[in-house]
């Protein structure tokens, strides 16, 4: 029996060896025998290489239909003349590696994207600059694959005429790592994908969202920047997660929010910086998330909460200089907060153990007000308002009488995001 099985694994090793053999890479160029990547495409056999040697192709419906390996020699431009899609790839194990692609045809009915990737598993699209696009990289039904170090500038003004930078809708067990995306719709978007890790991405200028989730479950989101979107992240109807040390910043707007949390349940929400966003955390229907090890500073709101959200915890974070720390709507409170940083705590340390003697309110009378009537803000800074804030404080009444922080630090708390 061990005999039949060093048997079995000689022929394979040997059928690898020879398919590896068999393989050859196809040159094209404008000088070359094959000078068109749609001719080099269908000469290719399973497991060859596509070379396309630097210069203009002006070529789109680029089908890939077998496992093959079509590469770029110092950035050649794929230019679609605005034909449609230009690159869409339908098999296994296929690499599409370090082009220039322009020139997606704008429809309102058709979803045209640079790149687009159908039923396929084992790929990888990497090193890409994409320009003058519909949707940059469209995965659809994927699996098992990588999206690596790509480029994509958009040129969206609306969120009507333009479509998304790096675009999952029912994919499983995906890399999305080191892309660049701008001035798309979404940076990055997720629907009904599992299992998809979001991470050393940069996220900016994008008209709707930095990145979008809508029922994807088992997601990781670390080490991003999401910078000046219409709204930071926005993750919907999902659970099992993790956004971890990302800088999501100056995401400013009427209805712009750094994180929007909307029925998300069992989430880990951890060392994240969320600076100067209108609103840092908006969360509504959403229960037994962990916010732990976060800098929230200089927004407008810190968290939000809109209401039905329980069994959460808000554990060792900073709140650092927000006009409201934490906005909540309703008297009913299951959340536990404990062990934060607040700057406008001020309360003493008589034992001087690190922890402050009094507890600390974080819900202001003013914020239960200024949800109600928008226009009261321009109270803010009166003397009025300190007086209201002080008396809810002594004795609440509208806001929630046991959402406190019993044990508030003195000190702000150092956390390490390298």
């Amino acid at each position: 029996m061990l005999k039949n099985k060093f048997y079995i694994l000689f022929l394979l090793i040997g059928f690898l060896s020879v398919t590896n053999l068999w393989s050859k890479t196809i040159t094209v160029c404008a000088t070359c025998p094959v000078k068109s990547i749609n001719e080099a495409i269908l000469q290719a056999e399973e497991g060859d290489t596509v070379l396309v040697k630097k210069g203009i192709y002006k070529e789109a419906n680029i089908k890939i239909e077998k496992g093959i390996t079509l590469i770029g020699e110092n950035m050649p431009t794929i230019d679609g003349e605005e034909k449609g899609e230009i690159i869409t790839i339908g098999a296994d194990n296929v690499t599409l590696d370090g082009f220039k692609i322009i020139n997606v045809g704008l429809s309102y009915t058709t979803d045209y994207a640079s790149v687009r990737v159908v039923n396929s598993s084992g790929f990888t699209i990497q090193n890409l600059e994409l320009e003058k696009l519909f949707f940059g990289i469209y995965l659809q039904k994927a699996s098992n694959g990588k999206v690596l170090n790509n480029k994509v500038r958009g040129e969206a003004v609306t969120e009507f005429n333009s479509g998304n930078a790096v675009h999952l809708w029912y994919c499983k067990n995906v890399e999305v790592r080191g892309n660049d995306v701008q001035n798309v719709r979404d940076g990055i978007y997720l629907e009904f994908s599992d299992n998809i890790t979001i991470k050393d991405n940069l996220s900016k200028n994008n008209v709707r969202y930095g990145l979008h989730f809508m029922f994807s479950n088992n997601n990781f989101v670390i080490n991003n920047i999401f910078e000046t979107n219409g709204a930071g992240i926005a993750l919907m109807f999902s659970k099992f997660m993790d956004v971890e040390n990302n800088i999501i910043q100056k995401n400013w707007g009427t209805a712009a929010y750094g994180l929007l949390l909307k029925e998300v349940n069992d989430a880990h929400i951890k060392n994240n910086l969320f600076f100067e966003n209108t609103v840092g955390i908006t969360v509504e229907g959403s229960n037994r998330l962990e916010y732990a090890n976060n800098d929230f500073t200089s927004n407008g709101y810190a968290i939000k909460v809109k209401g039905a959200c329980y069994e959460n915890r808000v554990i060792d974070n900073n709140f650092l200089y927000n006009s409201f720390d934490i906005s909540y709507n309703g008297r009913i409170n299951d959340n536990k907060f404990n062990n934060n940083y607040w700057s406008n705590y001020t309360g003493y340390d008589l034992d001087k153990n690190g922890i402050g003697d009094v507890a600390y309110r974080p819900v202001k009378l003013f914020s239960y007000i200024v949800n109600r009537t928008p226009e009261t803000i321009i109270l803010m800074r009166s003397l009025f308002i300190d007086i209201i804030d002080f008396s809810e404080k002594v004795s609440p009444v509208f806001t929630p009488d046991d959402l406190m922080d019993e044990n508030p630090r003195m000190k702000q708390i150092n956390h390490d995001r390298n």
